[in-house]
């Protein structure tokens, strides 16, 4: 029998909760809930979803805290869900480690069709083992043992950050455009939705610069995107 993919939910109002068990029960998840931020991060510990829809208001410990305290600890894929629309939240939602950001209200059906590209990038984001190491002596990007090393220490990132520095270590030299990067590590749906290219830039510069404010490896080409730069 194959085993179901595992999502948590988190979220403190009890009749979307139990809504959103039903349907995604309905179309194939396993499904544990979460009524807090608290009890969330005991429930992933213990039962090791593979995917956590995470809700931001709610009291004591709201979703932006407990989105970090997730990302501290696993890459689980995160997809937060809000009433709040403003552009500054769904940055700042990217910006703590989510992979996503769903805004209330929304159909049962665009939130599974969600859950599930998330998922499929998070199955297929390892690159082919037989690619070369990308290196200067500073930064390297080996393909074999998926490390990034810099001045001879590990960077940790996420697989999200690791996937986006792998797909420009494969095309080093040549900046990327936009839709193209979105289209490889988020997939077609979120093609024009520049910001999560940008918060995932802004993220990896800070682990791979020496000076994230004058980068010397992640170059961007204003209006078009972004490129690693070639290997001297």
């Amino acid at each position: 029998m194959t085993e179901k993919t595992k999502l948590l939910v988190v979220d403190d109002d009890p009749r979307l909760l139990e809504g959103l068990e039903l349907y995604l029960v309905e179309v194939g998840f396993e499904v544990i809930t979460a009524g807090n931020g608290q009890e969330a991060l005991g429930k992933m510990y213990h039962h090791r979803p593979d995917l956590v829809l995470l809700d931001v208001m709610m009291p004591q410990m709201d979703g932006w805290e407990t989105c970090r305290r997730m990302r501290a600890l696993t890459d689980v894929p995160i997809i937060m869900l809000t009433a709040l629309g403003q552009e500054g939240d769904k940055v700042r939602g990217l910006n703590i480690g989510a992979d996503d950001y769903v805004v209330k209200p929304f159909s049962l059906s665009e939130l599974e069709a969600r859950v599930r590209a998330v998922l499929r990038r998070a199955r297929s984001e390892q690159p082919a083992e037989t690619r070369a190491v990308y290196g200067d002596g500073e930064l390297v990007v080996d393909y074999a043992s998926l490390e990034v090393i810099r001045e001879g220490k590990p960077v940790q990132l996420t697989a999200r950050e690791r996937q986006l520095l792998f797909l420009l270590a494969e095309n080093a030299g040549r900046i990327l455009p936009y839709s193209r990067i979105l289209e490889a590590v988020w997939g077609p749906e979120y093609i024009g939705d520049v910001d999560y290219v940008k918060q995932y830039i802004w993220r990896l510069r800070q682990k791979v610069e020496p000076d994230p404010d004058q980068p010397r490896y992640i170059l961007t080409k204003r209006g078009v995107g972004y490129g690693l730069a070639k290997q001297s």
